[in-house]
């Protein structure tokens, strides 16, 4: 039997990178509908590829910094 993943057991920075990259990607669907794209599948892949990839991974790298001190915040005050 297949598992079932469901939204709220993925971690808080991959859930805000997945909207994040999505984000990216829509608005280069957007600059690519515009024409800021060559008509080229190469082209249009990459840049579909850099920005959700980079959105995603900015917004994971700064989602997971801020988990990190808040989890280092609560140990020091004790509020776990």
């Amino acid at each position: 039997m297949a598992k079932s993943y469901s939204w709220s057991r993925w971690s808080l920075p991959l859930r805000v990178a997945l909207i994040f990259a999505a984000a990216g990607i829509a608005l280069a669907i957007i600059g690519i509908i515009k024409g800021t794209v060559p008509a080229n599948l190469l082209s249009i892949f990459l840049a579909l590829l850099i920005s959700g990839g980079s959105w995603g991974v900015v917004s994971w790298a700064v989602a997971t910094a801020i988990v990190d001190v808040e989890r280092d915040v609560a140990e020091d005050t004790g509020d776990e």
